[in-house]
């Protein structure tokens, strides 16, 4: 056994895993570490080897790993390991040989520590054992602990939305049948000291629900008859989630539906019942009341400052920890709403019911509001789909739509979403079309569409219906999700534009950064990953526009295991993260709302950021990697 230094004890123990680890495992490992030299440009570890031998910790210089399947170009490498970073986890943990040629990018040193003592070393600290079999996903937790102490909240509110149903119930749900009459249900409502009662049969199947919201509206107001059975004034229409759904999934649906509780549950059973005043007593955001304000609106003064509402949401929410997946569907569900409530608003007056295009005509949402990830940063990507209807051309519908659009796009405006300076919107005639136009485009696009008409049209193929009959933007989708899937020319167009965008991994440091110092984190940064979901999912078929749902969904059918996926999809949302703060902190600034952009310098992270960035890059390599793979780039 090697002494050990106070020198190297203060090393291992600034970086992760080794700062989570207990003293005495740490002690025992570097007892049982040798030092090794590496000169610039020798091979440390390679496939030819065989299987892995030991674990690596960098303590100076760089490790560069090459992958010829990965590369863009001769130079290009694999990933970047500086001081601090270990490996091959992967290759130990499964007792295989590397992946990678591991060679040294400068004079480099190294602790090194036998595979027979890694895995000894895996039995005794857990924190190291969790560290290495869920990397990324390890690293991420270490960062959220550090946002949510910055913020100085209680646990309590961190966890609420992301806490299962089950979770938050409070007591078993109070029912009566459905034949009692209302006095009775009163009369238990007021000694039972509840704010609902249910309606349920004799298998504990919920059949209606009555508030104290709607005592008022529906017994004492119209003066109904108390001996009638309850069932006849309760509302039959209910929302309903299993208990193991998460707590922002109810919040989203009282936003969306405008109720104020949501009946948990399970194989048809009722077990609970959780209100609003359950999700957001904590929260601190209405964000029933907000959705009830947008659904009500009747100008656009009052859909403006309800944006200024769905901001000031976001930012409280972001202030909180509410993890990035959740806060996007927050921020993109809301504005759904608002805008479905702009169009309805303008709608009414130019295709009232009655007009032949009222049933006729569907609003969709394209690009990062179509995959429902949408920042505080944000301008307008949308388009319309009709249906002709008998007496009418597609350019009558058209020059009729075309104002009413425009209406819409200057409504948005005003209330926080810019207008696209690429024109990517419905008041644009060529993306203001009828369903078999759409089909022509599309079909354009698959059949002989060039790299770089490829490259603009990409967010097309993100649309999904936000207001009108959403059936036409159900059938073009399943239409083009067939067409697309057996076109390999067009795949591997798509293909190879998404891996002209390369994620900004340096080899003499960190990052390749661009002007003043700084990275785009949204074209380098979260595109790649977007990109790659969109080509699997539109490879394997899958419907859905969502980033994280395209890659689990495409997942088995592309052959690629779920852990490996999941890893991906926690360097995705870590983007976002750090998107969401930068704009939370921009903001935050006297005029921050106007200057809000995705550059963001590195060097102002701190260590542990820094560090996960630059796994989240590898990860986007990796993904890369499988699209280099599937399409021979």
């Amino acid at each position: 056994m090697s002494a050990i230094h106070p020198s190297e004890l203060s090393f291992i123990t600034r970086h992760a895993p080794f700062d989570s680890m207990e003293l005495e495992h740490v002690m025992w490992m570097l007892e049982r570490m040798q030092l090794a030299y590496y000169a610039q440009g020798e091979i440390i570890a390679s496939p030819e080897q065989g299987e892995a031998t030991r674990m690596w910790v960098i303590k100076q210089g760089l490790v560069m790993g090459e992958q010829s399947v990965a590369k863009a170009s001769d130079n290009d490498t694999w990933l970047e390991l500086m001081a601090g970073e270990c490996f091959p986890l992967g290759a130990l943990l499964a007792r295989r040989r590397v992946a990678s040629i591991y060679r040294a990018g400068s004079d480099t040193f190294c602790y090194e520590l036998s595979a027979a003592d890694f895995h000894i070393l895996l039995g005794m600290s857990a924190p190291f054992r969790d560290f290495c079999t869920r990397r990324i996903a390890n690293l991420l937790e270490h960062s959220k602990q550090v946002i949510q102490a910055e913020f100085s909240h209680s646990s309590a509110e961190q966890q609420s939305l992301a806490s299962p149903l089950s979770a938050i119930v409070r007591r078993a749900p109070v029912t009566c049948a459905p034949e009692t009459t209302v006095q009775a249900a009163l009369e238990i409502m007021r000694e039972q000291r509840i704010g609902s009662m249910v309606a349920a049969d004799g298998q504990g199947r919920p059949l209606g629900i009555l508030t104290l919201h709607d005592v008022l509206e529906r017994v004492a107001i119209p003066q109904v008859d108390t001996g009638q059975p309850v069932i006849n004034i309760m509302s039959t229409e209910l929302s309903s989630l299993p208990p193991q759904a998460l707590a922002h999934e109810a919040a989203l649906l009282m936003a969306r539906r405008g109720f104020r509780h949501v009946l948990v549950v399970e194989e048809q059973k009722l077990i609970g019942l959780v209100s609003e005043k359950d999700l957001f007593a904590l929260q601190r955001v209405g964000l029933r009341q907000i959705g009830s304000t947008i659904r009500h609106a009747d100008s656009p003064e009052v859909l403006q400052q309800a944006a200024a509402d769905i901001r000031r949401m976001a930012h409280n929410m972001m202030a909180q920890g509410v993890a990035p997946e959740q806060l996007t569907q927050f921020i993109s569900t809301f504005n759904d709403l608002l805008t479905a409530r702009v169009v309805e608003l303008e709608c009414a007056a130019v295709c009232p019911a009655g007009d032949p295009l009222h049933e006729n005509i569907c609003w969709m949402a394209l690009g990062s509001e179509g995959r429902l990830e949408q920042t505080l940063k944000t301008d307008q990507d949308n388009a319309i789909i009709f249906k002709v209807p008998a007496g009418l051309t597609a350019d009558q519908v058209r020059e009729k739509l075309l104002p009413l659009a425009r209406k819409i796009n200057e409504t948005l405006d005003l209330c926080g979403f810019p207008l696209c300076k690429g024109e990517i919107m419905a008041s644009n005639r060529k993306w203001c079309l009828s369903e078999t136009e759409w089909q022509e485009v599309f079909t354009k696009w698959v059949d002989s569409g060039a790299p770089e008409a490829l490259l603009h049209a990409s967010i097309f193929f993100d649309f999904r219906a936000l207001y009108g009959n959403e059936s036409l933007a159900e059938h073009l989708r399943a239409w083009l999700t067939g067409y697309v899937r057996s076109n390999q020319r067009f795949l591997h167009q798509m293909a190879a534009n998404a891996l002209r965008n390369r994620p900004p991994l340096g080899v003499v440091r960190d990052f390749v950064v661009g002007k003043g110092n700084t990275l785009d984190l949204k074209t380098n940064g979260i595109t790649p990953f977007v990109d790659a979901a969109r080509i699997f999912s539109l490879a394997s078929g899958v419907g859905k526009t969502n980033t994280v749902q395209r890659l689990r969904a495409s997942a088995a059918a592309l052959h690629v295991p779920p852990n490996e996926v999941e890893a991906w999809i926690n360097a995705f949302l870590f983007i976002q993260l750090l998107r969401l703060r930068h704009h939370y902190e921009a903001s935050a600034l006297e005029g921050g709302a106007e200057r809000l952009d995705n550059r963001l310098d590195p060097a102002q992270l701190n260590e542990l950021d820094r560090r996960i960035l630059k796994e989240a890059f590898r990860q986007a390599r990796k993904v890369q990697a499988k699209l280099a793979l599937d399409y021979q780039l």
